[in-house]
């Protein structure tokens, strides 16, 4: 049977389940990664399963989060999480080697493997011909206890790419505009795979910018074939050995398919507050600029760097513009030191940074007041950047370039001549800040920060909740739990990051939560789009919700919802949704019975006299997670 490169992997990593029948498929996860603000959790969650070494093919705890050290609680983190690497089995990469997805891409990533990792924008070890995917915390620690990862049999979409990207127009582009055409939650239950003649044109580093922006998609994943390209890839990073050949079968079957011109493409832009809400830039040229910030995840590869330095290069950006970089790894930031770019950079007036998370995560450098900043990041949230009135604008490098130089937007294509970058033959490797895995007899160090972790009760089949919050579509884990520099230390401290659930939109949420001990969340669609931070369903856990009711889920947090022993379910009738009030109680009985017995079923609306038709949608073994209040609960009732 003709597969397709998804199914490839797929299958050689099927555990459970059956391809192709649309029910839940258990993989063998080959790889792991953590990072800081979602990996003191993960291996709290892993020292809890008991589990004394990791069983992956291996695994990487990174620090790139919460690098910034203004008290005690990163630094103790950090420390933590190093001893638990130790101990556990883990490589470790130290602050200031670089970000998780553009480190891992460079050191670890092997084309055919599986990747599971606590940060939503795993996926660009897509760009290397991994079958990379986001997910919980406690996810990642079952995996590297060797247990399977479950997801939904996804669909596979065929993203057939034809032509060349025209001179100024870049792998960004190619990711927005796939956000133009379906949205932000047009990839939910499917994997991008990315096929055409026009693959072979895209290195390493722009493949991995489209597959890491594809979180945005809401997909499980996107996926590049391994070719060529790759191959020139991981020799100039010295691990020839790891490459192979990967790619679909001829006529291979897709569930769909998009076609994309790249040589019709022109310089896009995605405008507040959404990164679906995308224009060309060439409409945005009378919009004055205050900030401009080039890095993160998605666009700080050497390529990209090198392409800002080459339009900076001789100039100064303009005076009224602050402008900062922030190098995706050690290794870009000392490549651009040796050969002169650097300086060039720094000449130009730019700001350089750690190489680091940095500002997409809201950990320094916010604008200022109703500034408008233009960032090469991939989420332009509301209140993200960690100003509430910023309009934020997610754009190519060539793009940030441009306009800094300008001071307004700025179409690249207005510069002349385009720059080309060619793929170094050889990268600078130097993996002194990686340290291998120690002793099992570790001693793992616990700053007063490092709190125990809370376990969710076991779910009741009568219940009566109140409504503690009702919210509307396309609510953000950034909504649920804010990050930036306030909030993301205290990331190991659940009883004193549960003041800050919502706090961006109900600054009373958390205090009425607990006035209600038990309660329930109602929500429009995509409820939980963007990142896998699993603290959006462990705190509002902690508070007390036991049910969210929403239209539909992002994947993810709708999985760590489950794996927290909250019941997520979606409304049959979504019009029901007007009959619930921010006062109103929901009544669920016999809700064992219910959920065992049936995908659908009805609650009660307490006073209204009204019943309203409710879906869950979980698969058996999701419904023995629910009922055993969680997912650790679950495994170790299984271990037994």
């Amino acid at each position: 049977m003709k597969q397709n490169l998804t199914q490839k992997i797929l299958s050689a990593h099927l555990i459970s389940g059956e391809l192709g029948a649309g029910g839940e498929i258990g993989i063998k996860i080959d790889q792991t990664l953590t990072q800081d603000a979602t990996g003191t959790m993960a291996y709290l969650q892993f020292e809890a399963v008991g589990i004394p070494r990791v069983k992956t093919e291996l695994s990487v705890s990174y620090i790139d989060h919460n690098t910034l050290q203004t008290g005690f609680e990163n630094a103790d983190d950090h420390a933590f999480l190093q001893s638990c690497a130790s101990r556990f089995g883990v490589y470790f990469s130290r602050p200031g080697n670089g970000i998780c997805h553009q480190v891992h891409l460079e050191r670890f990533g092997k084309p055919g493997k599986t990747l599971l990792g606590s940060d939503s924008h795993t996926p660009t070890g897509g760009g290397i011909g991994m079958l990379a995917m986001g997910a919980g915390g406690l996810d990642v620690a079952v995996a590297m206890g060797g247990g399977e990862f479950y997801l939904p049999d996804p669909k596979v979409v065929k993203i057939n790419l034809t032509g060349k990207l025209a001179p100024w127009v870049s792998a960004k582009d190619v990711i927005l505009e796939v956000l133009r055409r379906l949205s932000v939650k047009g990839g939910v239950g499917k994997i991008f795979e990315y096929a055409g003649s026009g693959v072979s044109t895209l290195s390493v580093p722009e493949r991995a910018t489209i597959t890491n922006m594809g979180a945005e998609l809401g997909a499980t994943t996107s996926v590049f074939p391994s070719d060529e390209q790759t191959r020139i890839f991981l020799k100039a990073q010295g691990r020839e050995n790891d490459w192979i050949p990967l790619e679909a079968d001829a006529d291979a079957v897709y569930d769909e398919e998009i076609c994309i011109d790249l040589s019709a493409l022109e310089p896009l832009a995605a405008q507040p507050h959404m990164p679906d809400n995308v224009v060309a830039v060439s409409s945005l040229k009378n919009i004055k600029v205050n900030q401009v910030a080039i890095g993160s995840c998605t666009n700080s590869s050497y390529r990209d760097l090198m392409t800002a330095a080459a339009i900076l290069k001789g100039k100064v950006v303009d005076p009224s513009v602050s402008l900062v970089i922030a190098p995706g790894s050690r290794q870009v930031l000392t490549m651009l030191a040796n050969n002169g770019a650097l300086t060039a950079l720094l000449d130009s007036g730019a700001r350089i940074l750690e190489s680091a998370c940095g500002p997409c995560i809201g950990m320094g450098q916010s604008p200022s007041s109703g500034a408008v900043s233009l960032r090469t990041f991939n989420r332009n949230f509301e209140g993200r950047s960690g100003t509430a009135d910023a309009g934020v604008y997610l754009v190519s490098p060539e793009v940030a370039a441009a306009s800094a130089l300008t001071g307004y937007f700025t179409d690249p294509r207005t510069l002349g001549p385009t720059v080309e970058i060619p793929m170094p033959e050889n990268f600078r490797v130097d993996d002194s800040l990686i340290i291998p895995p120690g002793s099992p007899d570790t001693a793992i160090v616990r700053g007063p920060n490092i709190k125990a972790l809370p376990i969710a009760p076991k779910l009741t089949p009568d219940l009566e909740l109140p409504v503690v919050i009702k919210l509307n579509d396309n609510i953000t884990t950034d909504d649920i739990m804010p990050a930036g520099a306030k909030i993301l230390p205290l990331r190991s401290n659940i009883p004193a990051l549960s003041e800050y659930v919502y706090s961006k939109i109900d600054a009373g949420f958390s205090a009425r939560a607990r006035q209600l001990g038990q309660s329930i969340i109602v929500a429009g669609q995509n409820y939980g789009q963007g990142s896998s931070r699993e603290h959006a369903a462990l705190v509002p856990m902690y508070l007390g919700v036991r049910v969210v009711l929403a239209k539909s889920f992002a994947r993810i947090h709708k999985a760590n919802l489950i794996n927290f022993g909250i019941l997520p379910l979606t409304f049959v009738n979504e019009s029901d949704y007007d009959l619930i009030k921010d006062d109103s109680k929901l009544i669920f009985t016999n809700l064992t019975e219910a959920l065992s017995n049936s995908v659908e079923f009805d609650i009660l609306l307490s006073g209204r006299n009204a019943s309203i038709r409710v879906s869950h949608n979980l698969t058996e073994r999701q419904i023995g997670i629910i009922l055993a209040g969680g997912l650790l609960n679950y495994t170790k009732e299984a271990g037994k």
